[in-house]
């Protein structure tokens, strides 16, 4: 009787562990499912853009409307990078905390931006379908849209990725492209902050935050068609490029940005001339708008271009608020005027 109950006894216990470990093995193998988490954001709207002023106009831009947006939600934040899927409405974006976000501007009668709605966030995926959880891996910076595709710049681990656009199932990414500049060259926490489509260049172009060259340039390349090569943004005064996209002539909208603990968080945004952008070049244009404390601005970080029903020329921006109550996420709205 007794070697028959050490006998169950141990076939119970061979049993458990079998289904212990089955259990185990299954759960490693299965991929843990990202949950898209939609966000309610509250938005107050910002009527001046310089603080305690009425004027619109600042050099060539025209200020239209600004939110500042606020949420219950904790994910809400780090906002690096944005593109419009349609004009002025939907959009997708990269936060530098390895999540994509998506949502649309509620517009009024005027077209003025009052309110931000089906916002909503998802965490960024391995090749496995498995949550990337280490912030150095996901690190995203960078972002164009087109054709259904979504090319990211990331940096600590420096790489340009391509994903298909899938809102309610985004994967891994499906390619990663060279991007032509030297990996030795791109500084650590200082890579691609600007990943943007040129037809005048037939491709992607990426230029980094802060890695530069001998003479003090800022690193850049066009990546993809027959204009591919490495070429430089002269870098002009205490300014990090932090986003950037091309206006419909062919030249380049860049954002920029500078903080001192003296001076506090600048931004400004620079108009790169498209002839000086190529292969071994030197790209350089002049300045159309600085803003410091005294206007509404925070982390400046993500930027956009696009037309507005009435054919007018807009520029967005939002910010990145470091997930830092002393910092705001902000949506800007400016007209360009060409004339």
């Amino acid at each position: 009787m007794t070697s028959l109950l050490a006998r169950l006894r141990h076939l119970a216990f061979a049993a458990v562990a079998a289904l212990a470990m089955s259990a185990s093995l299954t759960g490693s193998s299965v991929a843990e499912i990202p949950s898209i988490e939609q966000i309610e954001v509250s938005v107050r709207p910002i009527d001046r853009f310089q603080v305690g002023r009425d004027e619109t106009m600042f050099g060539p831009l025209e200020f239209v409307g600004g939110l500042e947006l606020t949420s219950l939600s904790r994910n809400l934040g780090a906002l690096s990078s944005f593109r419009f899927l349609k004009p002025g409405g939907d959009f997708i974006g990269v936060a530098d905390t390895g999540f994509w976000f998506f949502g649309s501007v509620v517009r009024d009668a005027d077209m003025r931006p009052v309110g931000i709605e089906s916002f909503r966030m998802v965490q960024m995926v391995d090749a496995s379908g498995n949550v990337i959880e280490k912030k150095w891996l996901a690190d995203a910076e960078g972002l164009d849209a087109r054709d259904g595709i979504a090319t990211v710049g990331f940096e600590r681990t420096h790489r340009v990725a391509q994903f298909r656009i899938e809102p309610d199932a985004m994967k891994s990414d499906f390619r990663q492209l060279d991007f032509v500049v030297p990996r030795n060259e791109l500084r650590q926490n200082r890579g691609f902050e600007t990943v943007a489509y040129s037809a005048d260049k037939g491709g992607l172009v990426v230029v980094s935050e802060k890695s530069l060259d001998k003479a003090g340039n800022i690193f850049a390349a066009i990546i993809e068609g027959p204009n591919k090569g490495v070429f430089t943004v002269r870098r002009d005064g205490e300014f990090d490029i932090t986003d950037g996209a091309f206006l419909p002539g062919g030249d380049l909208l860049l954002l920029e940005r500078s903080f001192s603990i003296a001076s506090g968080v600048k931004m400004r945004l620079r108009r790169i001339a498209g002839d000086s952008i190529g292969r071994g070049q030197v790209a350089d244009g002049p300045v159309l708008l600085t803003a410091d404390m005294g206007y509404q601005i925070d982390n400046m970080e993500g930027l956009d271009v696009w037309r507005r029903e009435d054919g007018a020329q807009m520029v967005s921006l939002i910010s990145d608020d470091n997930h830092s109550i002393l910092q705001r996420n902000l949506y800007l709205e400016f007209r360009l005027h060409e004339d």
